[in-house]
């Protein structure tokens, strides 16, 4: 596939904007990076690429990448991240997945690009993190609220891969509030002993840290709706990325993996959230995406305001596999065919 599916402007070596600490280029990435970034300097990729789709949607200048064709189309950026990354840097891809056509099937397209990147690439997947995301809608209406045979799909995988087994993090960065079943089992206390499963439960496990450690799954909704970015580009007319990360999921990654002062490179920018959130942790950064409008409207992220204080995150419950048991009724039984004649079936009924 050429390259030229996902180009929309000539590279520029000047940058659209620049603040303290970063720059803001548009251009291929291919093209820029190796122009404008040191081999082996860079800390930090952040970045969420544009995913592989079935159906084209309105990113941009053609920004979509056929699913069956996406591994090929990311190899070069693989190895160019590569040689621009320090030994001990890491490389995060947000990427969502999607469905094969006219089938309630999942594509494989992003675990076929995780292999690629560790059997070909030279890469080591550090750790897979898993993005839930609240607020999405339920997508794919075909087979979530019209013949209801598959939730919805609210997951996006996160790879962090690395060029060594043992790049640069720290757990302790990123510790999250204790529970509330945990303030109350400090408060009582626990008895140390062999669980069933075979783990010994020592008596440090009732140690008052005043934190925990994360899981893998990160549970942040995306529900931005009036921030400056988007008052900026109104008032301007320019653009808005339809497809925006929240900040706390560039923020949990920079803060784990990098230093103040390090560098942060997201070759997939859009709107620059990664930029944003570098700049204000104290880190050096450069963002590049290929539609000039987009990286214009990013300065609207970098201009000057009151940040609210003391306003804490929320956290959101995983519901319960089991909360609804007992009210399995007749009516809710299976379809024998999956699913797949329920369309016809309904409007045989309507129709009688």
């Amino acid at each position: 596939m050429s390259r030229n599916t996902y180009r929309s402007s000539p590279a520029r070596l000047q940058p659209v904007f620049k603040t303290a600490l970063g720059q803001a280029f548009a251009g291929d990435s291919l093209e820029l990076l190796p122009r404008l970034v040191p081999p082996h300097s860079v800390d930090l990729i952040m970045t969420s690429p544009p995913y592989g789709l079935i159906r084209n949607k309105d990113y941009g200048h053609a920004r979509c990448v056929p699913a069956d064709q996406y591994v090929e189309w990311f190899r070069p950026f693989a190895r160019l991240f590569k040689r621009l990354l320090k030994p001990t840097g890491s490389l995060v891809i947000d990427i969502g997945g999607s469905w094969v056509p006219g089938m309630p099937t999942r594509s494989l397209y992003h675990y076929e690009l995780l292999v690629t990147l560790v059997r070909h690439e030279g890469f080591y997947l550090a750790q897979e993190f898993y993005w839930w995301n609240p607020s999405k809608l339920p997508t794919p209406a075909e087979w979530v609220t019209v013949r209801r045979i598959r939730v919805k799909d609210a997951v996006n995988c996160i790879w962090w891969l690395s060029s060594t087994p043992w790049p640069k993090a720290s757990n302790r960065r990123v510790l999250q509030p204790y529970s509330s079943s945990m303030e109350d089992l400090l408060k009582k206390g626990y008895e140390a002993r062999r669980r069933p499963s075979g783990h010994d439960i020592s008596g440090n496990f009732i140690r008052n840290n005043r934190r925990s450690i994360p899981a893998n799954l990160l549970a942040i909704a995306n529900t931005e709706s009036n921030s400056r970015y988007l008052r900026y580009c109104r008032l301007r007319g320019l653009p808005i990325h339809p497809s925006r990360f929240p900040s706390a999921l560039p923020e949990f990654f920079i803060r784990m993996l990098t230093n103040r002062g390090d560098l942060v490179l997201d070759p997939f920018a859009g709107s620059c959230v990664t930029g944003e959130v570098s700049e204000r942790m104290g880190r050096r950064w450069i963002c590049v995406d290929v539609v000039a409008q987009y990286v214009e409207g990013a300065r609207g992220r970098f201009l000057p305001t009151q940040r609210p204080k003391g306003k804490r995150p929320i956290y959101y419950r995983i519901p319960h596999a089991d909360s609804l048991r007992g009210e399995e009724k007749d009516e809710d039984l299976l379809p024998d065919d999956g699913g797949r004649f329920a369309k016809e079936q309904r409007g045989r009924a309507r129709v009688d």
